[in-house]
């Protein structure tokens, strides 16, 4: 089974743990639930959408979502292996890391413990069951890991004007794109521009350009072996440095360091 199917059974224990490790690539539709989630993304790439703001969990790095949150997830590559816990909910507030949606980078132990959890896959897991101390121990250890969070989020928005503009950005990011020439091309002026940049995704055109770059950017590393200056190019960099610069800004790490890990 499955975590689509088994999204009716996440909360049919409130105080177990659910289980589920699957290697997919699909769209996990609007949902919620009222168990703390985390997930860990190993091998590819996977997108969490909240309120019209997409997030970029890369691989090697997990989420957390808090309980009573609806999101939308997507696996971007068929690569991808989902390793899922959905944790009890009754001892949240003794930390607040787990009220936050976060990314973070996973630690070897933490990606250890969380491969081991594979022995239970689609099993809800409670006090009653031999080694649940193993699975309050993965939860207690999260919020004493280093988590500095990796905020990738992509801004999207139901005006239409903006969502053309959205996707000609997309679909010519490898071009030598300025504010200038893209309001040109939807007739409208720079100012007007701004303003709708502002208005409807809270964020500069150049910083939305620069995210969009920067998300493909991780996709090509993490779904092809083209070399770093290809990548470089076909986003919209003719300097391996400054988009190496700006990749690190991103990530935390250089493109040639993101790959080998």
């Amino acid at each position: 089974m499955g975590l689509i199917a088994s999204l009716p059974d996440i909360d049919k224990q409130p105080e177990s743990v659910f289980v589920m490790h699957e290697k997919s690539e699909k769209l996990i539709p609007l949902h919620t639930h009222t168990k703390g989630q985390l997930s860990y993304v190993e091998g590819g790439i996977a997108y969490i959408t909240i309120d019209f703001r997409t997030y970029v969990i890369p691989a090697r790095h997990y989420l957390w979502v808090p309980q009573g949150v609806e999101h939308i997830l997507r696996i971007g590559y068929s690569a991808t292996v989902l390793r899922s816990l959905y944790f009890y909910s009754h001892d949240d507030e003794v930390n607040p890391f787990y009220g936050k949606l976060g990314i973070y980078p996973a630690s070897e132990l933490l990606i250890q413990m969380i491969n081991y959890s594979e022995r239970w896959d689609g099993r809800h897991m409670s006090k009653k069951d031999e080694n649940f101390e193993f699975l309050i121990a993965l939860k207690n250890i999260l919020p004493q890991l280093e988590n500095k969070s990796l905020p990738i989020i992509l801004p999207t928005t139901d005006n239409e004007q903006m969502q053309k503009i959205s996707k000609y950005l997309e679909k010519n990011m490898g071009e030598q794109l300025t504010a200038k020439s893209v309001s040109s091309h939807f007739n409208i002026s720079e100012r007007s521009m701004s303003r709708l940049f502002q208005s409807t995704l809270q964020i500069s055109f150049l910083q939305f350009l620069k995210t969009v770059r920067m998300i493909k950017a991780i996709e090509l590393i993490l779904k092809t072996q083209k070399p770093i200056g290809d990548i470089a190019y076909m986003v919209g960099y003719n300097s391996i440095s400054s988009f190496s610069d700006a990749f690190q800004e991103f990530t935390h790490s250089r493109p040639t360091d993101f790959r080998k890990n």
